[in-house]
């Protein structure tokens, strides 16, 4: 069984822009430069014959490239965060991939979770409390302006993710051109 998602990979300047924004937020537990991303879905455990049926899906999919951009900063949880994430601006190009990736998982036999998709990239996994959140919330107030340049999408990606002894690793394993 191999852990899987379909994701948008981000240039590495756009990357850099997070992780600066990052650093400039009271964080624990960040996510490395390296593992930023936008999932598209989640496809969990995957025997190898689903996983080549979700390929062939994937594969088959024919989208025009577009741009998007990321900007303001989040928290999933609610009144208990558990996700620091940064926004991604409105976008019907990128809804109509994810629907298009999440119908081929579903096509190949993947169970996919189904809450509602919120395009964004977790810039830190932790749980703030008190006056850890309260710093927080106040730090990301002062950078609720936060935005990238605007980002050419040509391709998703989909990758293996290896967890254990702290971050999880991520592994490509094919590249989807965009037309």
């Amino acid at each position: 069984m191999i852990r899987t998602f379909a994701a948008l990979d981000l240039p590495a300047a756009t990357r850099d822009r997070l992780r600066m924004l990052g650093e400039m937020l009271p964080l624990k537990r960040r996510v490395p430069p390296e593992n930023l991303h936008l999932t598209l879905v989640f496809l969990g455990e995957l025997d190898d014959p689903t996983l080549e049926s979700a390929h062939d899906g994937f594969d088959a999919l024919r989208h025009p490239a577009f741009d998007l951009r990321i900007e303001g900063l989040g928290l999933f949880g609610g009144d208990r965060p558990r996700a620091v994430y940064a926004g991604v601006a409105p976008s019907e190009a990128l809804m109509r991939l994810q629907a298009g990736v999440a119908r081929a998982a579903r096509t190949a036999g993947v169970a996919l979770a189904t809450r509602r998709f919120v395009p964004h990239v977790t810039l830190a996994r932790w749980q703030p409390r008190g006056p850890d959140l309260v710093r927080l919330e106040h730090a990301m107030a002062q950078m609720s302006g936060f935005a990238t340049d605007p980002v050419e999408v040509t391709e998703f990606v989909l990758y293996r993710s290896d967890l254990g002894g702290g971050q999880a690793r991520y592994t490509e394993l094919c590249r989807y051109p965009l037309a």
